[in-house]
């Protein structure tokens, strides 16, 4: 799969927004792209001055791959709520990441350290579901937490509940990415 598709997608969907008489082709990209047309789930990240600005993506397959890309790039401008919308000026100078993921396998474990045992740092990306909450961290998230307890910490919080919740049938999943990046 040629990913340089996928950032020039990312781009432009967002761009589109702000000038909404250009018009992307998606039969051009559909019609010489045939991974677009498979279901995939991505995330799409955007950095400005290397920080986080924006991050919303897919845990599931539930459209193509196209439409997946071109709708989380959007989502990850405008509306992931922890930034606000996206400025024109910003634009430029955002960097863009796009990650494909694998379909999540529920991954079974003992007890944290077997969980330890069982992760791979930088190739696991983690979903922590407990009850009715749920956070994931894309498999890049391990470079900028490094080792599995601030990992794994880290996750619980982002899903609002304790990390003793691993003691207490917290569900994981794990999935990879294959990720591209300007």
């Amino acid at each position: 799969m040629d990913l340089k598709v996928l950032l020039d997608i990312a781009r432009k969907s967002i761009f589109t927004y702000f000038d909404n008489s250009l018009i992307l082709n998606k039969q051009f990209y559909l019609s010489n792209y045939d991974e677009l047309n498979e279901q995939r789930a991505t995330f799409v990240t955007l950095t400005l001055n290397g920080r986080l600005r924006g991050c919303i993506g897919s845990l599931n397959a539930h459209t193509f791959l196209y439409e997946d890309v071109f709708i989380n790039a959007r989502k990850a401008a405008f509306n992931d709520p922890r930034f606000e919308p996206l400025k024109f000026k910003d634009f430029t100078n955002i960097k863009i990441e796009v990650s494909v993921l694998t379909p999540p396998k529920k991954l079974d474990y003992i007890d944290r350290y077997d969980l330890k045992e069982k992760l791979i740092p930088n190739k696991h990306g983690v979903i922590l579901k407990y009850n009715s909450n749920q956070a994931t961290y894309l498999p890049q998230v391990w470079e900028q937490l490094t080792g599995f307890d601030e990992f794994i910490d880290s996750l619980c919080i982002k899903a609002g509940v304790s990390s003793s919740c691993l003691n207490d049938n917290a569900q994981i999943y794990v999935y990879e990415a294959l990720k591209i990046k300007e």
